[in-house]
């Protein structure tokens, strides 16, 4: 089932970079050769917000999606995603297993 989020574009690893980062195996072979982006769920806070989160301790929710696409970091994005096994690990739609 598929669903779409939104969200800003925190931090990028390239498929070339994979091995470098401190990634679980799971993600690691889901990745295989594709970018592994990390969202900051909704888009980007207010000022007010990230003030109301921190004075009430409850962090800003992140994500991590794998997808063909390249980001960069700051981008604003609106993807259409998959569930996969791993808490709070997405694949972008067209990026499946088996596409």
């Amino acid at each position: 089932m598929t669903e779409t989020i939104q969200g800003d574009v925190l931090h990028v690893v390239p498929p070339d970079e994979l091995d470098e980062h401190d990634l679980t195996p799971d993600l690691k072979e889901l990745a295989e050769s594709r970018y592994v982006v990390v969202l900051r769920q909704g888009g980007h806070p207010s000022l007010l917000d990230l003030l109301w989160a921190f004075i009430r301790r409850s962090p800003i929710e992140t994500m991590t999606v794998v997808t063909d696409r390249r980001f960069e970091e700051d981008d604003e994005v609106t993807l259409t995603v998959e569930k996969t096994d791993m808490v709070g690990v997405y694949v972008t739609a067209a990026s499946g297993r088996d596409a």
